[in-house]
C-alpha cells in the first residue's frame, strides 16, 4: 500500500546530516518504531512530502538540499536579546536552549550563542537550517 495524505503510518526513520560526518541526528531504527498520520504535524512538512507515494516493506533514501528539508540559515534569526528580557530565576548560558513567546502568541525556541550578562545572542534558525540532510525511512505499515 502506498502513502498518501492523512496516510496512519507505522516506521522507522532516521534524519543524518548528508555531509562532512554524517551524523545521525535523531533515528527510531534499533527501537521502537513510530507512528504517526501524515499531515497532523507530527513530522517536518519537507519530511512527509517525501514519504507521499512512498510503499510499505521498502527501505527508501531522500537526500534533501537545506531549502528542502529545514530551510535555509537566515541571519536575521541570530538577533540579540537583552538580559531583563529573560527571568531573573534562569540562569543564561551558551548552548541552553531557552523558550520565547512571540507577539502572536507563538512558542520559539532559540539557541543561546553567547552571554555578556547585559545581553544575549540567541539563534531562532532551526538546529539543521542550511544544513543538507538524509533521511532514511522503513515503512512498517499503511493504514
Amino acid at each position: 500500500m502506498n502513502v498518501g495524505p492523512g496516510s496512519h503510518l507505522t516506521l522507522h526513520y532516521r534524519i543524518a546530516l548528508a555531509e562532512g560526518p554524517q551524523a545521525e541526528v535523531l533515528s527510531t531504527f534499533g527501537g521502537n518504531p513510530a507512528t504517526l498520520v501524515l499531515g497532523s504535524g507530527e513530522l517536518a512538512p519537507s519530511l512527509e512530502r517525501c514519504l507521499i507515494g512512498a510503499s510499505s516493506g521498502v527501505p527508501h533514501v531522500f537526500m534533501l538540499q537545506p531549502e528542502d528539508a529545514f530551510g535555509r540559515y537566515r541571519d536575521e534569526l541570530l538577533q540579540r536579546v537583552p538580559a531583563d528580557a529573560f527571568p531573573d530565576s534562569l540562569a543564561v548560558e551558551p548552548g541552553q536552549v531557552i523558550e520565547f513567546t512571540a507577539p502572536d502568541g507563538a512558542r520559539l525556541a532559540g539557541l543561546v550563542k553567547e552571554f555578556d550578562g547585559g545581553e544575549a545572542l540567541v539563534d531562532f534558525n532551526h538546529p539543521l537550517a542550511g544544513r543538507p540532510i538524509r533521511f532514511e525511512v522503513e515503512i512498517l505499515a499503511v493504514l
